[in-house]
């Protein structure tokens, strides 16, 4: 049985006057990849950041609702946020490796918790770094810059450092967009690997890659969730002309 690892419920939120996030109610099934999919400026980022509280940083924001992780209420008072941060990982739209070396990259998560030994630190900084299919191209060279790598490889790089930290749950916000054809296929590739031990859940415009990588689709429009379900079916048989109209091209 595969359980509900992320929801939301009634989900509003404001950015200032701004209502952004529109009574969303989701359930995200672990060890599947979900795609939020929808035109520019529908919620999509916005969504996936409720998720480990990234929208903390902006100012004047307002959420009413839950958000939950395993059942586990992530805005109740007493959080502690920097713990669901290793819990959930992320990776951004554009690879924003640390100025550092690919070793200390991947370790740094590791070290600032202060617990673990290093030889601990390096046996999960090689596993992180295998797990993102990285560790053959720098297992020579994993204290040259982290800058000096590909921008693919950066991105890979992001992704083994959220992954040091044995997250539940990793948030890709359009991962691939900055990203050659090569570097996306590799990335899409791994997603479909990764999701046996996690779960994935991506932002993304590309509607084509929803359909290649992601188990279950939500499609999203001006702040609310128009239609959630099984990729093959939200992509074939639609129930909301306004899903419909998105996936054909009418409105993007």
């Amino acid at each position: 049985m595969v359980n509900e690892i992320l929801t939301t419920e009634n989900l509003d939120l404001w950015f200032g006057q701004n209502y952004v996030l529109k009574n969303v109610n989701l359930q995200v099934l672990d060890k599947r990849v979900t795609a939020i999919i929808g035109p520019s400026g529908c919620g999509k980022s916005t969504l996936l950041r409720c998720f480990n509280r990234m929208n903390d940083l902006i100012p004047e924001i307002r959420i009413k609702g839950k958000v939950k992780l395993f059942n586990e209420d992530l805005y109740a008072p007493k959080t502690d946020v920097t713990q669901i941060r290793f819990r959930v990982g992320m990776v951004f739209q554009k690879p924003n490796p640390f100025p550092k070396s690919i070793y200390k990259n991947v370790a740094y998560g590791l070290q600032i918790q202060g617990k673990y030994t290093k030889n601990e630190i390096n046996d999960r900084v090689e596993t992180a770094l295998k797990a993102a299919w990285l560790w053959e191209e720098v297992k020579d060279r994993l204290h040259s810059p982290a800058l000096a790598l590909s921008g693919g490889q950066q991105q890979r790089l992001c992704l083994a450092r959220a992954l040091a930290n044995k997250p539940e749950v990793i948030l890709l916000d359009e991962p691939t967009s900055a990203l050659d054809p090569q570097s996306t296929a590799k990335i899409e590739e791994l997603c479909l690997e990764l999701k046996n031990n996690v779960c994935i859940l991506i932002v993304t415009h590309n509607i084509a890659q929803a359909g290649r990588i992601s188990d279950y689709t939500a499609f999203m429009y001006l702040g609310e969730l128009i239609e959630y379900g099984a990729t093959e079916k939200v992509f074939t048989v639609p129930k909301d002309k306004r899903t419909e109209s998105y996936l054909t091209g009418v409105f993007g």
